[in-house]
């Protein structure tokens, strides 16, 4: 494609909005173009990246068993009031009325709809099992969109299902569908990993994302080097926390801390490590509040708390909420004479703690010396910690490290969750009428193309791997004026393309500086520039993008150069 017969405009402006790397990056290089808040044109060197990635999708999805369709974007509110999701999937589903009236949303996924697709059409084992998937616009009406195609409102998706009539079917295909991502993201040639993580509001039994490894990445995850494990910070485990310090009970004594509202302070003003300090966190819920108790050097897991407390909402309390619950303003409740009523749970990382420190219950004041059993009435104990680095891994004796990672893949295993609430059965080899046990593979299509960018960039520009490259060769003419130059050009871009080559051909009347400066940014793998200067010695310059090593070649060699260099970048 000749550049000045594309529809490519780059700048080089940072977008004000722009925060990732990704965001600033595609829309200087002319890729995606924003509309409104988290909604984003592809313009045509971004549609490109964005075809090649559902190339690959396609390519691994059809030859892990899926077969294609298409389902609509508008959906009916019935079905998803069927399932149960259409009050807790929230605000984040876009909701509309048609000229009748009726209730619709626009698809954030599409778990409701090919369940009643497949429940009218299958109806005996003998029918399974099924594998759909489709590649469509998603819209999630996220509080905050941000990084772009990151985290956006409206975005392409791959999402995949699968029925089943036993459970070892499920995992059958669940297998299959991990090693296709796994393919998937190889043949991207990105860096990627495969952890633990939460179901969320899609829900069943067990599920795993793929993380894209960048440090510009959202989510936190933390692994073992010794054993393998990997997870989510939502999803993670921990082998325990020891107490340290412990000793015979010593006398509960109140404390004045005026003022004092943060861990930081308390810990200071008391002498005593923010270990040995209990935090009281008081829990706002569909169902009635609750209080959480953690050491003062950690957090809740809020993940782990809903599916303790099997609610769907859960949020901090306000602090009207707190003074009626505990009787103190925020940043003095305390486990000790809080109401019967209140649940209270702790997390087991204060299980053996002794002689600690936690707020009395009062404006300005905290307790010392407090023990369990003696002072605080507690049987409830879980694991709510926010894993970090650092904790001791919970399958061996390693320690876990935490990284960064852009989520770009979720797998789930749904079971019956929806085939059960929709009435979507089979008939088994007894004749009994059985629920269909399904799987959900979900895929990010643009966000995996955006987490390329976090993870294969420098200061200049994108350096795009090839798989996702939107063309191959950058061919630069830098002197359009010179017939000699643009005779070379052209031949050369004549028998690249003859010989299946994506080259974007720079014959723009534009100076050299800014052809090069736009090559970087936009980052092709490979350069070719025919100049004056090198032509006087009959040669063009070849180079990649990823370290812009400049190597002559002679002006008859540089086609069989540059397909050795596809060949050695595949």
């Amino acid at each position: 494609m000749r550049w000045s017969r594309f529809y490519l405009f780059t700048t080089r402006e940072v977008p004000s909005d722009a925060e990732v790397v990704s965001h600033q990056l595609m829309v200087r290089a002319g890729m995606i173009r924003k509309l409104a808040a988290g909604i984003y044109s592809y313009l045509p060197l971004g549609w490109r990246s964005v075809m090649k990635m559902m190339e690959i999708v396609r390519r691994e999805m059809d030859a892990a068993g899926a077969v294609e369709l298409l389902m609509p974007a508008v959906q009916p509110a019935e079905l998803w009031q069927e399932s149960g999701r259409w009050d807790v999937f929230g605000d984040l589903l876009l909701r509309m009325k048609d000229r009748n009236q009726r209730d619709f949303c626009f698809g954030p996924t599409h778990e409701e709809v090919v369940t009643d697709i497949v429940r009218r059409d299958v109806k005996s084992y003998r029918q399974l099992p099924l594998n759909l998937y489709q590649i469509q616009n998603k819209f999630r009406d996220e509080i905050r969109p941000r990084f772009g195609l990151m985290r956006g409102r409206e975005f392409f998706m791959k999402d995949a299902y699968s029925f089943d009539a036993t459970p070892a079917g499920l995992d059958e295909v669940y297998e299959a569908m991990r090693l296709a991502y796994c393919r998937v993201f190889e043949d991207c040639q990105l860096e990627y990993s495969m952890v633990e993580a939460e179901s969320g509001a899609i829900g069943g039994s067990a599920s795993h994302e793929f993380m894209v490894l960048a440090e510009t990445g959202e989510d936190a995850v933390v692994s073992c080097p010794s054993c393998g494990y990997a997870a989510n910070v939502d999803k993670a485990e921990t082998r325990g926390l020891s107490a340290s310090e412990t000793g015979s009970p010593v006398e509960m004594e109140e404390v004045a801390t005026p003022g004092m509202t943060t861990v930081a302070a308390v810990t200071k003003m008391l002498e005593v490590t923010p270990e040995r300090l209990v935090k009281t966190l008081i829990y706002d819920t569909e169902e009635e509040p609750v209080a959480v108790l953690v050491r003062g050097d950690r957090e809740v897991n809020e993940f782990k708390l809903a599916a303790h407390l099997g609610v769907q909402h859960l949020k901090m309390a306000g602090n009207e909420l707190v003074e009626r619950t505990t009787g103190a303003p925020v940043g003095f409740a305390g486990p000790v004479g809080l109401p019967e009523d209140l649940r209270l749970i702790a997390d087991e990382s204060v299980r053996e703690l002794t002689n600690f420190v936690c707020g009395a219950n009062k404006a300005d004041a905290h307790l010392t010396g407090v023990n369990w059993h003696r002072d605080v009435d507690l049987s409830e104990f879980a694991d709510l910690l926010l894993v970090g680095g650092g904790d001791p891994c919970p399958r061996c004796d390693g320690t876990l490290e935490l990284y960064r990672g852009i989520e770009v893949g979720h797998i789930f295993k749904l079971g019956t969750k929806y085939s059960e609430a929709m009435g979507s059965t089979f008939l088994d080899e007894s004749g009994d009428s059985q629920p269909m046990i399904m799987g959900c593979y979900g895929l990010g299509i643009g966000r995996t193309v955006a987490a390329a960018v976090e993870q294969n960039h420098d200061e200049d520009g994108i350096i795009w791997p090839r798989p996702l490259a939107p063309y191959e060769v950058a061919l630069l003419a830098l002197n359009p004026n010179d017939s000699e130059v643009v005779r070379t050009a052209d031949d050369l871009y004549r028998q690249l393309t003859e010989r299946g080559v994506e080259v974007l051909y720079d014959d723009r009347n534009e100076r050299p500086g800014v052809k090069f400066k736009d090559a970087d940014l936009i980052g092709l793998p490979i350069r070719l520039v025919v100049g004056s200067k090198s032509l006087a010695d009959d040669k063009v310059e070849l180079s990649l993008r990823r370290d812009r090593e400049k190597n002559p070649v002679p002006v008859a060699e540089a086609v069989a150069k540059v397909l050795q260099l596809l060949e050695n970048l595949q």
